[in-house]
């Protein structure tokens, strides 16, 4: 417990972790010089846990994530940061050293967590966006690239450029329903790829070559996800209004001024006019179209539009015509409003979107060179298994596979001399026939598996053929579906999809 009878951060537990044992004079230069600065510029809630993390045990979590790689649970910050510090390397530099690092990288990051901190107004501006849209998995990158922004490795203009890409990378992906699990790693391992003496360009290359379920929507699937989604419902709704409304402006509109209007009324009893507007297939046309793109905009007249007409909306006090906002330029000059017109009016801003979140541009030639090399395929086939062509063998190998192949379209077959190995990244589970059986051989450290059954073994340091320490086998089909839970769970951590956000 602290002074307060409140039970310890794991900023708490690190701060003694760091400071206890110290001489009282270095304790007190330490304290003074890098860590009370810390805790002023974090605020007085740098300790306190309200929803979530408490923000300092946050920045610990990225700043860990930054130096070793790997991402430590929010319950095991402190244990991470431990092993850590008291690694050679970093022991070797001695506590003075680890301080001032951890000091420095808590500017950056409150540069680019707490409102109005940073100095620079292109990036104050895009990092206000990035908190908006809540994508905190990305500051572990973002703060290498802060390292590298003050350090005159990166230049503010190719900073901002980054940090719109990953905002643009992060929206387009939530627009698309694409699952978002996989971003902490995608992010923790992302700089491991990139050229610094190219870095911009490097760091476009490796978006535009992420695989397919980590992959960077296009265009065309942004624009079509975009003009049909329900916006009305998306989290970060006045974000996106927003960003469409002030994109290119210097005077900049503050949406909070402002709510979101329904051009064709939310209300389920529509009035004749409405009906007659929109024809007979008006109940369609409401429960497709309501709550899209094409039918929301912003309005300081709410109230006062309420269910009127489209006309009447357009020509009152206060309506479409009179108003500032460019996301109602094309409604001043519509008789209708209608599915043709609500249709349209997506279209056009669904345009303006693509150039809002702008997708990575390099030229053919320029991609070419980050491409990874294509390795040879195998020169083996099923044919080279004999167990797997026929009797409990084949029974077994064909139900498995077709499951595994079903996992999602990323996962991949290949044939080796020994086994069978299935992969999306790498190998995640592969397979070594034998007769009346399937050993298999998961991808993960046996700690990590959770087998309620107690079939797994650890073959840690243990000679075997298959990438990683838990194996399995099984004989009949009825226990397929207890392995394929097994299997889905190392397939998940390569994925990401295990990693706690």
């Amino acid at each position: 417990m602290n002074s307060t009878g409140k039970e310890l951060t794991q900023a708490d537990l690190i701060r003694n972790f760091i400071l206890m044992g110290l001489n009282p004079q270095l304790q007190t230069d330490l304290y003074v010089d890098y860590w009370r600065p810390m805790e002023l510029d974090f605020g007085q809630e740098a300790y306190n846990k309200v929803v979530g993390a408490a923000p300092f045990d946050s920045f610990m979590r990225h700043y860990l994530t930054v130096k070793t790689g790997a991402i430590p649970r929010l319950d095991a910050v402190y244990d991470a940061f431990k092993a850590y510090a008291l690694s050679p390397n970093v022991a070797k530099e001695g506590v003075g050293s680890l301080v001032a690092d951890i000091r420095k990288f808590a500017r950056y990051y409150c540069a680019m967590a707490l409102p109005e901190t940073e100095t620079d107004r292109n990036l104050n501006l895009a990092f206000r966006d990035l908190r908006e849209l809540k994508v905190d998995v990305a500051y572990p990158f973002l703060l290498e690239l802060y390292h590298d922004y003050a350090d005159d490795v990166l230049s503010e203009q190719d900073f901002v450029e980054a940090v719109r890409l990953v905002e643009a990378y992060v929206f387009r992906r939530a627009i698309c329903s694409i699952p978002t699990n996989s971003l902490n790693k995608t992010f923790a391992t992302f700089t491991k790829a990139l050229k610094k003496d190219r870095y911009l360009e490097s760091i476009k290359a490796n978006l535009l070559l992420l695989p397919s379920y980590r992959r960077f929507p296009n265009d065309e699937e942004f624009k079509q996800d975009l003009q049909t989604r329900d916006l009305y419902n998306f989290r970060s709704r006045s974000y996106w209004l927003r960003r469409l409304e002030n994109y290119g402006h210097k005077e900049l509109i503050d949406v909070d001024d402002y709510t979101i209007e329904h051009i064709l009324p939310q209300n389920p009893n529509l009035s004749k006019g409405w009906k007659d507007s929109l024809g007979l297939e008006w109940g369609r046309i409401r429960e497709t179209w309501l709550h899209t793109l094409g039918n929301l905009t912003l309005t300081r007249y709410n109230p006062e539009l309420s269910d009127r007409t489209f006309v009447e909306k357009r020509d009152m006090e206060g309506g479409f015509k009179m108003s500032p906002l460019r996301l109602n330029d094309d409604l001043r000059s519509l008789e209708h409003w209608n599915e043709e017109t609500i249709k349209a009016r997506a279209q056009r801003l669904s345009a303006v979107a693509v150039t809002v979140w702008r997708a990575p541009q390099l030229l053919p030639d320029e991609l070419d060179v980050y491409r990874p090399r294509v390795e040879a395929t195998s020169a083996f086939t099923i044919e080279d298994h004999p167990f797997l062509l026929s009797g409990v063998g084949a029974q077994l190998f064909e139900a498995f596979r077709n499951q595994v192949l079903a996992l999602d379209p990323v996962v991949k077959e290949e044939f080796y001399k020994i086994y069978v190995a299935y992969k999306a990244e790498t190998n995640f589970v592969d397979i070594v026939p034998q007769s009346g059986r399937l050993r298999l051989t998961l991808n993960m450290q046996f700690p990590e598996i959770i087998d309620q059954r107690g079939l797994c073994r650890d073959v840690t340091g243990m000679g075997h053929w298959g990438n990683g320490d838990v194996e399995v086998a099984f004989s009949s089909l009825e226990e397929l579906p207890y392995i394929m839970g097994l299997v889905r769970q190392s397939f998940e951590r390569q994925m990401g999809n295990g990693d706690e956000l």
